[in-house]
């Protein structure tokens, strides 16, 4: 029985404190910027992480995902209070393809995105439905480019511009193979401030 033990304990020492701490030493080392959260600084305070999004609601700026977090309600604590980008809750809101709930909102969405967007494009997929994190801080290039016509009205400036800056931050395929080109629509919305 004691060798059983003294392995336990070994094996416990090893495996769960001291691989954990040199991971994360090493981590720490090699990608201190991603270990430390991804942050986003602008004059030496922090404004967001490239990993989480964040809710944008004016119209010069682009508009990222749908979030489906929620937060417990003080009344109820069936957590159906929107809490746009929660990373205490991240999660799917999951309503199947049947759900009224699900197609109501999807139907306000588009409606509202045809609206704020007038253009003959059709609404990106990726700008009405949420992730299963809830928390996606990427869109797709096309769902950038829709909304070009509404920031540059709100900006004042041309297109042509923020399809530039559209362009110059999105990022392609992990080496060239996988994901989906994306734009960070933290980074995008600081380079359209940047870009005044």
């Amino acid at each position: 029985m004691r060798p059983a033990i003294l392995v336990l304990l070994l094996l416990t020492l090893i495996t769960g404190l001291a691989y954990p701490l040199a991971m994360t030493e090493i981590a720490g080392a090699i990608f201190p910027k991603q270990a430390q959260g991804s942050l986003i600084e602008r004059d030496g305070k922090v404004i967001g992480s490239a990993l989480i999004g964040q809710e944008f609601k004016d119209d010069k700026y682009f508009h990222g995902r749908p979030s489906a977090t929620t937060a417990p309600d003080p009344a109820d604590s069936s957590k159906t209070v929107p809490a746009p980008y929660n990373a205490a809750s991240s999660g799917a809101s999951n309503l199947g393809p049947t759900s009224k709930a699900l197609n109501d909102r999807l139907r306000e969405d588009v409606n509202k995105l045809k609206a704020e967007n007038p253009s003959a494009a059709s609404v990106p997929i990726d700008l009405v439905t949420t992730s299963a994190s809830g928390l996606d801080p990427d869109i797709s290039p096309e769902g950038a480019l829709f909304q070009v016509p509404r920031v540059a009205k709100a900006r004042n400036v041309s297109e042509d511009k923020v399809r530039q800056l559209v362009a110059e931050n999105t990022s392609g395929r992990l080496i060239g193979i996988f994901g989906e080109p994306r734009v960070n629509v933290l980074a995008l919305n600081l380079a359209l401030d940047a870009a005044r």
